[in-house]
């Protein structure tokens, strides 16, 4: 099988892998025992928060640790809402995760909070000027935009949107979960308050996370109990993990140190241009100056994205038609309809996500399979009329 849903989850690296057995055998030590044995976990967890925070620029002292992304971005929301006084506004955008976009929804029903979505270009680009109104109108308790955006891999304007908020005196949160590891992500250039990460998108394990939590912030824990995470995260740590987050931090920070990524966009740019030469009617959707090097979002006239994704499954092709977390909709992801794509179009889209492991055998292999399955579908539907679809729409 040739896998490429790499914005769904990545394999764990070997490396990391051989970093966390340790913790999962002998080192099985509770880190907040008192015997020396428990000191060997304690510094494993503290090479793991300068690890992360090597990766983004930040302090070690600034990453709290979570248990995965939806945590993290559901404990900021929420430490800013409930450290506010009276009615505010949660200012977020159209094309926000549903970690993100579900809490706004349930604070309205719980807290009687205001949330209010900022639109996109059609390159997929947050609205600067839109964002800028919204924060005009005051009450803003935090601004939450992602970094790069899950099924397009468009990357935002982060640092514009930080100094906007700023300037209105509004705290900013990033979901960075499709970002981190995969394009440089600077805490300290950009100026964000709070940024979240997913260690499963990156080449570390399930079930972990993080937070960067700036130096000076107010930040009300989600979890309380035994005060572990400097007070910020409470619960035993789950150490085989974080130690494998860390160790995958390191692995991709040296990476991008090294050449960006750039075999891996070497890869989405080559799969690219075979699909647009070698087939009519495709149309690659979202920024192509600002994306993550790994994504590629394509749409492919006369067919469905649900007949793409089985017939591509029989010849070996694991990728989706938008996001993992929503398989199953039966309706154009709200990612797309944000960016003004015809539901035609959005249900005619694939989107096909690299990592490090993947090769240019694979890569020519996977367009030889596209281009098999586009005949084929178009050959039985007939033209350019598309039928309903089911959109497998993760972060």
């Amino acid at each position: 099988m040739i896998y490429l849903d790499s914005n769904a989850t990545t394999q764990v690296h070997p490396e990391v892998l051989e970093a966390m057995m340790p913790f999962l055998t002998e080192q099985c030590y509770n880190p907040s025992s008192g015997y020396r044995a428990a000191k060997v976990v304690r510094n494993a967890l503290g090479l793991a928060h300068e690890q992360v925070a090597a990766l983004i620029n930040a302090k070690p002292e600034e990453i709290v640790m979570t248990g995965c992304g939806t945590e993290s971005n559901n404990s900021v929301i929420a430490s800013a809402v409930n450290q506010s006084k009276g009615k505010k506004r949660f200012i977020t955008s159209a094309i926000e995760h549903s970690a993100v976009l579900r809490y706004g929804e349930a604070l309205v029903k719980s807290s009687g909070v205001e949330v209010e979505q900022v639109g996109v270009c059609a390159s997929g680009r947050l609205l600067l000027e839109d964002f800028e109104k919204s924060l005009n109108k005051g009450d803003g308790v935090l601004a939450s935009m992602m970094w790069a955006n899950n099924e397009t891999g468009v990357i935002q304007p982060i640092a514009e949107a930080v100094a906007l908020a700023h300037e209105h005196g509004v705290a900013f949160h990033s979901d960075a979960i499709q970002a981190v590891g995969k394009t440089p992500v600077d805490v300290r250039a950009t100026g964000v308050d709070f940024l979240s990460i997913s260690g499963h998108k990156f080449h570390a394990p399930k079930g972990v996370g993080a937070i960067y939590v700036r130096e000076g912030m107010r930040f009300e824990p989600l979890l309380r109990g035994g005060g572990q995470e400097g007070g910020r995260r409470s619960g035993t740590e789950n150490v085989a993990s974080i130690v494998g987050l860390g160790k995958a931090a390191e692995i991709m920070k040296q990476r991008l140190d090294t050449d960006g990524h750039a075999g891996v966009a070497e890869l989405r740019d080559h799969l690219e241009k075979r699909l647009l030469t070698e087939l009519d009617g495709v149309c690659v959707n979202g920024s192509l100056d600002y994306r993550t090097a790994n994504t590629s979002h394509v749409s492919f006239d006369g067919c469905e994205a649900a007949g793409l994704l089985i017939l591509l499954d029989e010849y070996g092709v694991q990728c989706s038609a938008g996001s993992a977390c929503m398989t199953g909709k039966q309706q154009p992801s709200h990612v797309q309809t944000a960016m003004g794509i015809s539901p035609q179009q959005a249900k005619s889209s694939l989107r096909i996500s690299f990592s490090i492991f993947n090769t240019m055998e694979e890569c020519d292999a996977a367009v030889d399979a596209v281009k098999k399955a586009v005949h084929k579908l178009r050959s039985v539907q007939g033209g350019p009329s598309v039928g309903p679809v089911q959109v497998y729409t993760s972060h």
